[in-house]
């Protein structure tokens, strides 16, 4: 069972946004299985986007990434958080008017390309301020928003990430910069424009029109958050961040309406399963004994990961453990075991 029995899940929205690193690809190499999800979309001629909150790289740069990889996409199926931030910009600030703008050149190129004039200093009077992550963004930067902010501009920030990924582990994302401003002015930015917050997603949905949009993602604190605060359906896939384990310890704003272990989710019926609602179940049950959610039946292992979330939302998060020879095949299959 998935959205409707027998029915692929993709036939049930207009249109498909997908985050990127997770999803898509983890850092510079697709996923398995997404070129070819992506080239079925297309082929039936069906509305993709992608969404992500890196804001040092343009849409046509992301785009020209994805289609290196085998990915065809065009800048404008691509929504990054810098040009959602320079959108939001330009619904509020006239033609023209100076931003002081704390980043990579990409996102100075989106703020210009809204029709707005990006500064560097306080003394340009910016009458905002937006903020996104540039690997030589430094004090004289921070200093500079400070001023301009104290004085009464409209501080935006594009994300607020507190890592970003490199091939040495985590370093310190956008939202480590906007913590030492937040530290330095004692206040929250204005607007913060990236997921989780549901700009991001608001923004691409729009291009849906009368359709609904589903987004896939593989991080429950930004996809699946910034997804239920967009009031917009989601799937997520187990193929970056979050795992089964913080599935079943999700609270109630960052539940998916779906899981599946990879994009096969979105055409293969028996691939997904469906935890909002009426959660697919699948033939597994659980009993909560002493603390310890015990697994019974037999099925797929993602039905039994929907029993669990069942379980698990209801009673609160707990310990699992199987109660016959299939589930605990199903648990070793979910990364549950033990």
């Amino acid at each position: 069972m998935t959205a409707a029995a027998g029915e692929r899940l993709v036939d049930g929205y207009a249109l498909v946004v997908f985050d990127l690193d997770g999803v898509i690809y983890l850092i510079d190499r697709p996923i398995p299985g997404a070129v070819e999800a992506v080239g079925r979309l297309h082929a039936e001629g069906r509305a993709v986007a992608y969404a992500t909150n890196n804001a040092s790289r343009r849409s046509s740069e992301v785009a020209d990434l994805l289609t290196g990889m085998g990915v065809p996409a065009r800048p404008e199926e691509v929504l990054t958080s810098a040009s959602a931030a320079a959108e939001v910009l330009r619904d509020r600030l006239p033609a023209g008017a100076p931003v002081l703008v704390v980043g990579a050149e990409a996102l100075r190129a989106e703020v210009r390309a809204a029709g707005l004039t990006p500064v560097a200093r306080a003394d340009d009077a910016p009458v905002a301020v937006v903020q996104g992550y540039g690997p030589q963004v430094g004090w004289v930067d921070l200093a500079e928003a400070s001023v301009a902010v104290r004085a009464g501009a409209t501080w935006i920030a594009t994300n607020t990430d507190r890592t970003l990924p490199s091939g040495r582990g985590p370093l310190p994302g956008n939202g480590a910069l906007v913590a030492a401003l937040r530290t330095a002015l004692g206040r929250d930015p204005d607007v913060v424009v990236g997921k989780p917050e549901p700009a991001l997603f608001a923004t691409a949905a729009r291009r849906a029109g009368e359709g609904r949009t589903l987004l896939v993602g593989d991080r429950l604190d930004t996809d699946i958050e910034g997804a239920r605060r967009a009031g917009l359906d989601s799937l997520l896939v187990l193929t970056g961040v979050s795992d089964a384990a913080e599935l079943l310890a999700a609270p109630p704003t960052r539940r998916p309406t779906y899981v599946s272990m990879d994009l096969a989710g979105l055409f293969d019926p028996a691939a997904v399963v469906r935890l909002l609602g009426a959660a697919d179940a699948d033939g597994w049950t659980v009993a909560v004994r002493d603390g310890t959610l015990e697994l019974a039946g037999a099925g797929r292992p993602l039905g039994a990961l929907a029993a669990l979330c069942a379980a698990a939302w209801s009673a609160g998060p707990a310990r699992v453990r199987p109660s016959s020879v299939e589930a605990e095949e199903a648990l070793a299959g979910l990364g549950l075991a033990g």
